[in-house]
């Protein structure tokens, strides 16, 4: 029997078509391995989105390559997209995938392995003509599911590479996307996480959009929970906050990227708002539903950012004040507009993403205490003899004592502490 290994760096886009390869190697009869272990095929599902993230990609290249030389090696994702021609120069890759093609290859793939050859799939960006489907029936490790509606952006933000390796907006026919989730509840999964590049800009350029799509999702027998990954501030439209109101299956948390919370630099990263846009709508959020969770994504000490300019952000952010921030030090990505810009040095970068994190941490424990007395519904995640744990509609972690057969199923738990770990509670009623 073949054995396959598979390392996933990146976004939740790439974890989900990871799922699509590790059904299909399965489907084939391939054992799946630690990526530690020497394996017959090694699949690397890149990314390119920093300088650091491309390094990594190389990195469990090499490694493969030194595990196993003669192994068949397939590079996938954004990092082959940006770099196939070194990539394909590399002695004991045998396939390069970049963003299109991914299903041809996984069509292929028996076939490829037998003969271990090299073969490129990688296209030029404007030869992508459509959203490319992978196939996948259910989440074997997961209790929540994936479902993949979108991929590419328009946006061109100054730091970002991503439409140079992602190419520019396309959707899941609306049709394929319902299909889709009905076979994965019916598989199982009671929450589905729609995930994309720029989810909330799905269907632009089609006869669908973000809300359309959501409203024959929650008609799906089954399907108790609908999460949105993240979607942008300008993308929260009116129409999508009064279907949430009307219907609590989607989930009462949003993940909305600022990326900075300085005017000066909002504009230096070409983003589409300035801060009192963005204030001003998530209170209009919070005014419709009061005890949503926001979450955010914040770069600290991007190009040229000055001490007051960090300040600024320090204070607005404090003004809003989110359930939680992930704090990503600003990495120079090459061939990005902000790579030519003057950069900050790498300490001081260190140190204002410190302070981040820890006004994160702060916020976050706010947050959590804020539910002390109430109760909230969780999707079960795993259970170890009676101590179970899983997340909230707002994406709470909550531990409470319960039965093994709850995994999988949504319950409803009381709140009545909070730890370093999550929230405590009980079962109600």
């Amino acid at each position: 029997m073949k054995t396959f290994a598979i390392h996933t760096l990146g976004c939740k886009v790439n974890s989900y078509e990871s799922e699509a390869y590790i059904e299909k190697c399965l489907q084939l009869g391939y054992k799946q391995v630690d990526f530690k272990e020497k394996s017959d095929i090694y699949l690397i599902n890149t990314c390119a989105v920093t300088n650091t993230a491309a390094s990594k990609s190389r990195q469990k290249i090499h490694q493969a390559i030194t595990q196993n030389p003669q192994a068949f090696i397939a590079v996938i994702g954004c990092y082959s997209q940006a770099e196939a021609e070194n990539i394909e120069k590399m002695e004991g890759v045998n396939a390069v995938v970049g963003s299109d093609q991914k299903k041809d290859f996984l069509d292929s793939l028996e076939k490829l392995v037998e003969e271990h050859r090299k073969v490129n799939y990688v296209h030029e960006l404007n030869a992508i003509p459509r959203f490319e489907d992978l196939h996948i029936e259910r989440f074997a490790r997961h209790t929540r599911a994936y479902l993949k509606i979108q991929d590419g952006c328009n946006q061109f933000c100054s730091y970002c590479i991503i439409p140079y390796t992602r190419g520019r907006e396309r959707s899941l026919d609306e049709q394929q996307a319902v299909d889709i989730a009905k076979r994965l509840v019916s598989n199982g999964h009671h929450e589905i996480v729609l995930s994309g590049i720029h989810t909330g800009r799905y269907g632009r350029g089609s006869d669908s959009d973000l809300v359309s799509l959501l409203e024959k999702l929650l008609e799906i027998e089954g399907l108790d929970r609908i999460r949105i990954s993240s979607i942008e501030m300008n993308e929260v439209s009116d129409a999508l906050l009064d279907l949430m109101v009307r219907h609590p299956q989607i989930a009462r948390h949003l993940h909305i990227p600022v990326q900075s919370c300085s005017d000066s630099v909002l504009k230096r990263m070409n983003r589409p708002y300035d801060v009192k846009q963005f204030i001003e709508r998530i209170e209009q959020i919070r005014h419709k539903l009061p005890h949503i969770s926001i979450s955010t994504d914040i770069i600290a000490g991007f190009a040229d950012e000055s001490e007051d300019e960090f300040e600024e952000t320090l204070k607005n952010v404090n003004k809003i004040r989110f359930s939680f921030m992930h704090v990503f030090p600003y990495s120079k990505r090459d061939k990005t507009v902000a790579s030519k810009m003057k950069q900050i040095h790498g300490t001081i970068r260190k140190q204002r993403a410190r302070k981040l994190s820890d006004l994160s941490d702060e916020m976050k424990r706010d947050y959590s205490h804020s539910w002390i007395s109430k109760s909230c519904e969780v999707l079960v995640e795993t259970c170890k003899g009676d101590s179970c744990m899983g997340h909230s509609s707002e994406y709470l972690p909550v531990m409470f004592k319960g039965d093994p057969s709850l995994v999988g199923h949504i319950v409803r738990v009381v709140i009545h502490e909070v730890n370093d770990s999550g929230c405590l509670g009980s079962l109600e009623g």
